[in-house]
């Protein structure tokens, strides 16, 4: 019972941390390592397990996403096309070259949403959309259906760079990729992943709740105090990774 509830817990606070920033991999993640599974076992289970929660960060985000349709279909094209190779790398590859570069690229992604709006100012500009933004996806979507620890901050980096729009707006875009990319990761990792579905059975309705708690708690910050959380989560991921 101790166990289950452990599992509970973790799937909940992944589910708010995803809605709000993204990164709850980085709670969900070593608790069913903690739990017994082997590393690979454990990283496909948590991202069948995490999906809920980010349908509730969407579902969370409706009044946000409003008029922003086009834009988060578009989008969301280009991440299933990186989600998709993600999924095959992480299936296919070892991968550790890939897994000893990654908190180099949370933490520079967490500097860069820190210095967002000094580097549109000088380098992007007010004009339309730059068509680096769904290169940025793309890559995106390949790193969130490896391993999404981090995946949140790295996609309101790259929306945010390039998306001339409130933080909280891109923040629900963000959204929506995220939970296109975990429905690409759920669909390859059920067919081809070793799931186990007793933990997923107990993690995925709390990472729901979680992810509906999440949106509440983003929209209650300013727009400074979302990005600063952000930042400062990514880097608390960044260096967890690191010495993980």
């Amino acid at each position: 019972m101790t166990d289950l509830l452990f599992l509970m817990v973790a799937g909940l606070l992944a589910g708010m941390v995803n809605a709000l920033a993204g990164g709850g991999t980085l709670i969900s993640f070593p608790a069913l390592v903690a739990f017994g599974y082997p590393s690979l076992t454990a990283s496909v289970t948590n991202a069948v397990a995490l999906w809920p929660g980010y349908l509730g960060g969407v579902l969370g985000y409706r009044a946000e996403l409003r008029g922003q349709r086009r834009r988060a279909a578009a989008l969301g094209a280009t991440a299933v096309l990186g989600a998709a190779a993600g999924s095959a790398l992480l299936l296919l590859t070892p991968g550790r070259l890939f897994e000893s570069i990654v908190p180099w690229l949370v933490g520079f992604a967490s500097l860069a949403l820190l210095a967002q709006p000094w580097l549109r100012r000088h380098f992007v500009g007010d004009g339309p959309p730059s068509r680096l933004v769904y290169a940025g996806v793309l890559l995106g979507g390949c790193y969130g259906a490896y391993f999404n620890g981090g995946m949140g901050v790295l996609l309101l980096t790259v929306l945010g760079m390039f998306l001339h729009d409130g933080l909280h707006r891109v923040n629900a875009v963000r959204a929506v990729l995220a939970l296109v990319i975990s429905t690409v990761s759920v669909v390859a990792f059920s067919l081809f992943g070793a799931v186990q579905w007793q933990a997923v059975v107990v993690i995925a309705p709390a990472s729901l709740v979680g992810g509906l708690l999440g949106t509440r708690v983003a929209r209650l910050m300013s727009a400074k105090v979302l990005r600063g959380v952000v930042v400062a989560f990514g880097l608390g991921v960044a260096v967890a990774l690191a010495l993980r």
